[in-house]
């Protein structure tokens, strides 16, 4: 942030620039409508408040999904906290299971991306914060540099992730993991 901009200002920016893919990271990580909203006003008070602490020494692009990934993966883990079914599966669960309900697979581009939505939620925070970083368009360093893996580590992740998604996502609908 450089000394001109105050935080209000850099939030204005950053929310005018990256409201969009923020709503769809809100989307991916919640299926509840209402639930959605109040993770988007958590993950934008957030990012407000950090860039009191925003020194420039990575991206402001890294910083942002650093931080709304991390206000989401939060939000997952309260959400989940209490319940006794796990509603997310590792790569191998999601591998190893069977028994998928066959449903049509044309059904438009917005049902398909409800799908693939549907999917990701399903994913494991880490995988699903890797998976939404890659479809955002961040390369690989700056994965690596939100989650704290190595680049290998992240490409590795991002091409099994793909191929499970696409195998599951040509098998079935919404439970299809």
């Amino acid at each position: 942030m450089d000394q001109i901009e105050s935080q209000d200002e850099l939030y204005q920016r950053v929310a005018q620039e990256y409201g969009a893919p923020l709503a769809r990271l809100a989307y991916a990580y919640e299926a509840d409508p209402e639930l959605r909203r109040d993770l988007s006003q958590e993950i934008h008070l957030a990012l407000w408040r950090s860039f009191a602490k925003f020194s420039g020494r990575c991206s402001l692009r890294t910083w942002i999904y650093r931080v709304a990934h991390n206000v989401a993966t939060s939000h997952v883990l309260r959400q989940t906290k209490g319940k006794s079914v796990r509603t997310f599966l590792t790569l191998e669960e999601a591998e190893a299971q069977s028994g998928i309900e066959d449903v049509e697979l044309s059904a438009g581009r917005a049902q398909a991306l409800s799908r693939l939505f549907a999917l990701i939620q399903q994913l494991d925070p880490l995988d699903r914060q890797v998976i939404l970083a890659y479809l955002e368009d961040l390369d690989g360093g700056s994965i690596a540099e939100i989650t704290g893996l190595s680049a290998a580590n992240v490409w590795s992740k991002i091409h099994r992730i793909k191929n499970v998604l696409v195998r599951r996502f040509h098998r079935g609908g919404r439970n299809a993991l």
